[in-house]
Order: structure tokens, then C-alpha cells, then sequence
């Protein structure tokens, strides 16, 4: 049984179970790189960047990565929930925050990848049963198997499905793919800043079927990491609230039948998921897409932002082309989607994704963006959904670490709008290093005090 502690008791009253705000109050990533280019390993990368959430390595990669930046005895919790995995370290910061039990906590996602697509994976577990069975054999009954990249041909066979029952084009998906191009250019820790001509998303080497290279996102190394604290906490520390964002709200849920109900690759890919905890998100916050301006949305492949669409509510089922067509998705249009460039553009390092996107929209909203930024943002939506599979050599499937499918979503806002203008004049531009801003300064200070602090961090990195 579960209990939604939102929900008070009759005759109690409701106030005395509100939850209270949770807010993030520090943000960092490195840039997210070519696999092997960068020469770094994992400690490295969270000392660069600075739960733990990762795909790849052993169990406890997150207190190896930690000891680079202090030994103090904190509890680490090692997540893996495929590329949903940093987003869903978010969503257990917030839970554990909300107990009571714990007024800080750090958020840090790292991975180290191979080049290629994700069935190089140098770890294979042959002797147990494959998470995502259910899928694979429902894409063979649909559309078959090729000798393609698995996760390429479930995406890539939704969007076929979604041409076949809307009239959604081809040209659909590649202009998707070159908007998010586009809008990496002035990224600067976006793995690809090129923009990309139309025709070339569209003639780019096939990845499979219709599908061409600059519409899938690539393997990445990077990490990214941000601190989340509790209402009381930024109370005592009032310094902290100008560059305050609050997480409003945050859902995560896994499949449930209906992704198996009815024979679709939509629907398998994690449709009704999405829609189900969107729905629910926006009815917890009372904030509905209307008032969203700006989206950071999982687009592994670009057919999956196209249907993701549908599913948050953008538009009515179907009709998502339309945005496409008309420009609301990028600046000038509704919402500007993935302005960092998504995960086609800027890179998608499994582990640190969901939390990348969180950076993107906290820097979005305190209005530190330079040429990308989305005006008049006052409240982000972020969409992290991660499903996985690996086939080896022989093409025989092997589940390593993998799930059928985990997404969440989250709402954010700044938390004390009013102090925004306050902070620049105050505190004019941020320094080049981590530990001349205000919160690693507290942060430092705190370090001592283990056993009131859950998950802390000292480092020296550039920019917030």
C-alpha cells in the first residue's frame, strides 16, 4: 500500500500536512565530451563537476568518485535507473528532504562511455533474465529486428508508428533534429556546437531505417551535479535565496500494462508513463503547460521529443507536427524546448543527463544563459525517461544493468523572484571560481557538521 502524505486524514487539517519547499541552490557540469577524448576517469569528472547516479561500473563508483572531494563519513546512495538515473536522484533528494531527516544534500551524475552506440558496453550479464524482454518482443511482433542499434529501432519504430497513424512526415523529426543543432551553438558545454542544414539532418548516414546520425544522441562522457537544501536551511541562510530555485514539484514512475496493452511501440517506449505522472504533476502544482516557457525534454532520438509532446500535453494527441510546423518549440514560438541543445546536441552521458537538465533550466531561470536564453522564463518543465538494452556481438540480448523503463518529470521556478535583481547588483557577476560564491563558502563551513548534513561538497570549479 502506499500513502500520498499530501492527503490528510478527515477532520485534520490540511496545512498541518503540507510539504515543506525544497530548493536548489547550486549548480555545475562539466562540458559533455567524445568517449576517450577527454582522458578522464570518473573521480576526476565529479571533482570537475561537483545519491550518485551512473550506468556504468561497479557498485559503489559514487564513494569513489566522492573521495576526491572529502572523506567525512556522509551516506551515499548508488543509483542506476538507466538514463533516468541523475533525475531520479533529484526526485530521492526532494523525498528525503521532505522527511525532516536531512536540510542538505548533493545530487552529482557521472558517466564514462564507450564510443559508439549503447550495445558496446564491455560488461555483460548472460545468466539472468532481460529486464526489457517484454519490449524487444513486442517491437519483433510489430516491426521486427534488424541489425541496427536496438534502442535506435525502439524509438525509430514509434516514430514509424506515429507517421502511420497521424500523417506525421519525415521532415518532422529531422527539423527536430536541426532546431536542437541550432540552439547548441552557444553552448559551451555542448558535445556538438554545429549547426546542421536541414538537408543534411535529412541525408546523414542511416542509423536505421529513415533515421540519420544527427538525430540520435550520442555516447558522452561528463558530470554534473547540483545541491539541494530544505526550507529551513535557506531560512537560516538567507544569502542563498536570490539564486534559489524551487523544485515545485517532481514525479517518477515506471510502466505499468497498458505499455504492453495494445501492441503499439508509442506505448512501449514510454508513452502513458509520461502522461500518467505529467498529468499528475501538473495537478499536484496547479501548473499546467500554458504556463511553462521553457522545456528541457529527453530527446535520445528525435522521434521521442516529437511524441513526448503529446504526452506532457502540449497538444492534443497526434496534432504534435503542428508545433514542429509552427515553430512552438524553439525561441519566438510557446516554449523553447531543450535550449541547451538536448541530448541530440550537448551530449547525453547516461548518469549525468537528468541532472544536466536540471543545470540547464535552474541557469535558464536565475537568467545566466547569454545568447540562449529563453526570456521571461518563469516556470521550467524537465522530462528524463530511460529505458535500456544491450545486445552483444553475436546480437544476442544481454539485460546489463537494465530496466524497462523509469521517467520523471519536474517543475521548477525561481524561489524568491523578487530578490533576483537584488543579487546581481550585490553580488554583481559570478566568479570563475566555485569557492569564491556564497554557498561553497557555507558549504565549507558546514563540512565538520557530518552528522547534521547528509550529502555535502567542498570543490573549486568554475562557474554556478
Amino acid at each position: 500500500m502506499t500513502v500520498d502524505s499530501q492527503i490528510p486524514p478527515q477532520n485534520q487539517d490540511a496545512s498541518l500536512f503540507k510539504r515543506p519547499k525544497v530548493y536548489i541552490i547550486g549548480v555545475g557540469m562539466t562540458a559533455f565530451t567524445k568517449p576517450l577524448t577527454s582522458g578522464k576517469d570518473y573521480p576526476e569528472l565529479v571533482k570537475e563537476a561537483a545519491t550518485a547516479s551512473y550506468m556504468y561500473g561497479g557498485s559503489c563508483c559514487g564513494q569513489r568518485a566522492l573521495y576526491e572531494i572529502g572523506l567525512t563519513g556522509i551516506p551515499i546512495f548508488n543509483l542506476n535507473n538507466a538514463c533516468a538515473s541523475g533525475s531520479s536522484g533529484i526526485f530521492l533528494c526532494k523525498q528525503i528532504i521532505e522527511s525532516g531527516n536531512v536540510d542538505l544534500m548533493l545530487a552529482v551524475g557521472f558517466e564514462k562511455m564507450q564510443p559508439g552506440s549503447l550495445e558496446n558496453s564491455p560488461e555483460h550479464l548472460d545468466d539472468r533474465a532481460l529486464p526489457v524482454e517484454k519490449h524487444i518482443q513486442l517491437m519483433a511482433d510489430t516491426y521486427g529486428l534488424q541489425a541496427a542499434p536496438i534502442t535506435s529501432q525502439m524509438f525509430g519504430n514509434a516514430g514509424r508508428e506515429h507517421m502511420e497513424k497521424y500523417g506525421t512526415t519525415r521532415e518532422h523529426f529531422a527539423k527536430i533534429a536541426w532546431k536542437n543543432h541550432l540552439h547548441s551553438v552557444h553552448n559551451n558545454k555542448s558535445q556538438f556546437q554545429r549547426e546542421f542544414s536541414l538537408d543534411e539532418v535529412v541525408n546523414a548516414r542511416k542509423i536505421y531505417d529513415y533515421m540519420g546520425l544527427f538525430e540520435c544522441s550520442p555516447t558522452s562522457d561528463g558530470a554534473a551535479a547540483v545541491i539541494i537544501c530544505s526550507e529551513k536551511y535557506i531560512e537560516q541562510n538567507p544569502h542563498l535565496k536570490p539564486q534559489a530555485v524551487e523544485i515545485v514539484g517532481i514525479e517518477l514512475g515506471t510502466d505499468e500494462p497498458s505499455v504492453f496493452a495494445e501492441n503499439s511501440n508509442i506505448k512501449m517506449v514510454g508513452f502513458d508513463l509520461i502522461k500518467k505522472i505529467s498529468e499528475r504533476l501538473y495537478s499536484k502544482t496547479g501548473v499546467d503547460p500554458s504556463q511553462i516557457q521553457v522545456i528541457e525534454l529527453h530527446d535520445c532520438f528525435a522521434p521521442n521529443e516529437l511524441i513526448t509532446y503529446e504526452a506532457l500535453g502540449l497538444c492534443p494527441i497526434g496534432k504534435a507536427g503542428e508545433i514542429v510546423d509552427k515553430g512552438d518549440n524553439t525561441y519566438g514560438g510557446k516554449w523553447v524546448i531543450n535550449p541547451s541543445g538536448g541530448l541530440i546536441s550537448k551530449g547525453h552521458p547516461i548518469g549525468a543527463t537528468g541532472i544536466a537538465q536540471a543545470v540547464e533550466l535552474c541557469n535558464q531561470l536565475r537568467k545566466r544563459c547569454g545568447a540562449r536564453q529563453v526570456n521571461n522564463a518563469v516556470y521550467a518543465l524537465q522530462h528524463n525517461i530511460g529505458s535500456r538494452i544491450v545486445f552483444r556481438p553475436d546480437r544476442q540480448p544481454s539485460p546489463e544493468n537494465g530496466i524497462g523503463g523509469a521517467g520523471v518529470v519536474a517543475i521548477y521556478k525561481l524561489g524568491f523572484p523578487e530578490l533576483a535583481n537584488k543579487n546581481k547588483e550585490e553580488i554583481g557577476e559570478m566568479s570563475s571560481e566555485f569557492k569564491s560564491d556564497a554557498i561553497f563558502e557555507e558549504i565549507k563551513e558546514r563540512a565538520e557538521q557530518v552528522k547534521k548534513i547528509f550529502l555535502i561538497l567542498k570543490f573549486s570549479q568554475p562557474s554556478i
